[in-house]
């Protein structure tokens, strides 16, 4: 997402304008469902590669960590060298790299393809948005636009375990890489047909060294959270591990305090909606990643169940996410977001209260609904944490506050299943169940913790029509 004033265009029509959405938005669907869609494979690409749980983790995080780091940084670029030019850019890279995971003939090649993918996606991820918005100058019309934008990715983000399901038990599990390589071509087509090139009007510098410092903070960080289980949390190597996040971190901290221009605007954390915010933003995907990485091992190991039905069973997470997005949208123009975010914590900690009892013969209509609620308050978190992030800021920092929430939810993401993964890490079939509980009672927490985002986004003012 751009922090810099949108370049004058020339007016759209309304049929053009609602077309750029549709394109913009099929590229984030694609975003979506390639966080989560791997998700229900992991066990048949780990039979498939003779790898382990543990390994497999990184075929997900490779992923949602390069997209997580490289966010704001495609939106620098995009402003600097041309919206279209850089979204055209990250369908191809994205498209190359679905292919090479399609291909891959090893763990090590999978991982590597993941980690381009995540390149490409974050060069569509905000260049998407800012696209929308440079199309939609009537502030109604724009607000409308980012609510459908925001349901379609949040649909994505639940519809993937689904999709993945019914594909691998048609196709295997490469199949849900090549899938992608139609619907990329088709988005190049409408892109260059429809798709109008658009600048900031200010070119933003790119801030290499905290670029850098980001990137390692986050990869070390995540790769202590998977390897930990393997080499001990008290071992040498995991000692340095945290002792490189936490130079990472700081080293970080200091390069954006002392940059002019800096990737990150480290001074909007010291607004508490903001900060809480941002945090709610990674609870609301560490809730939900580790609910689908431990829903997938738990149904086809400990259970038996194929990959087609493992993916059906999410159907109910993925109904609540998409009737209760464009909700909560609503609810937030005429309320404010702490409704939302009251009812999406609740709902969430309730999903996750159903099963810390899991057993391996839980009944099936306590997992629906389980995955029913979860679903529900995914729906109603998005929509009120980007609002709580953003309201009360100029445009110039509306931008950036909205692109570290972005960032925060992949980070979420990522720690959701580096997480899950090593709670079940080398668990026998017999014992899964028993060993995934911890997690149940993470998404518990997490959805507890939107409790605190409500109180600190406030009430908010009733908003106007204008607004």
């Amino acid at each position: 997402m751009t922090t810099a004033i949108l370049a004058a265009q020339p007016a759209l029509s309304a049929r053009r304008r609602w077309t750029v959405l549709a394109v913009c938005a099929l590229s984030m669907f694609l975003v979506g469902l390639d966080t989560t869609i791997v998700n229900v494979g992991l066990p048949e690409i780990g039979r498939g590669l003779g790898v382990d749980t543990r390994s497999l983790e990184w075929v997900v995080d490779s992923y949602t960590v390069v997209l997580a780091s490289l966010l704001i940084a495609s939106g620098a670029l995009a402003d600097r060298f041309g919206r279209r030019r850089v979204f055209r850019t990250g369908l191809v890279v994205f498209g190359l790299s679905s292919l090479a995971c399609a291909v891959a003939p090893s763990l090590g090649f999978l991982v590597a393809a993941r980690a381009a993918q995540g390149v490409g996606a974050s060069m569509l991820s905000p260049v998407a948005l800012a696209i929308v918005v440079n199309a939609m100058p009537d502030p109604q019309e724009r607000a409308r636009a980012i609510g459908v934008w925001a349901s379609v990715f949040g649909l994505s983000m639940a519809a993937g375990p689904v999709t993945g399901g019914a594909l691998i038990a048609a196709f295997g599990w490469r199949s849900v890489f090549w899938i992608n390589a139609p619907v990329v071509i088709g988005a190049l087509v409408l892109v260059a047909v429809f798709v109008p090139e658009s600048r900031g009007q200010r070119a933003r510098p790119l801030d290499l060294p905290g670029q850098l410092l980001l990137t390692l903070a986050l990869c070390a960080a995540v790769a202590v959270l998977i390897e930990g289980p393997r080499i001990g949390w008290s071992s040498p190597l995991a000692l340095a591990g945290y002792a490189l996040v936490v130079a990472a971190a700081a080293g970080f901290a200091r390069v954006e305090r002392r940059s002019s221009d800096p990737l990150m605007d480290l001074g909007l954390f010291r607004r508490a909606p903001f900060a809480t915010a941002v945090l709610g933003a990674v609870a609301v995907f560490v809730a939900l990643n580790t609910s689908l990485l431990l829903n997938t091992l738990y149904l086809q190991h400990a259970r038996g169940w194929t990959p087609l039905a493992t993916g059906a069973a999410t159907l109910p997470m993925a109904l609540g996410a998409a009737l209760c997005a464009p909700w909560s949208g609503a609810l937030v123009g005429r309320l404010g977001p702490r409704r939302p975010l009251l009812l999406a914590g609740g709902f969430t900690a309730a999903g996750g209260l159903c099963l810390v009892e899991l057993g391996r013969d839980t009944s099936v209509l306590l997992l629906l609904l389980a995955y029913l609620l979860i679903g529900v308050g995914f729906g109603f978190a998005n929509a009120p944490i980007t609002n709580t992030a953003v309201a009360g800021l100029p445009p110039s920092r509306a931008g950036v506050a909205g692109a570290i929430t972005s960032t925060a939810r992949q980070v979420g993401s990522a720690v959701g299943i580096a997480v899950a993964g090593g709670l079940v890490a080398g668990v026998d079939p017999d014992g899964l169940a028993g060993a995934s509980r911890p997690g149940w009672l993470l998404v518990t927490a997490c959805g507890l913790f939107l409790f605190a985002v409500a109180r600190a986004s406030g009430p908010g003012p009733r908003p106007t029509a204008g607004r």
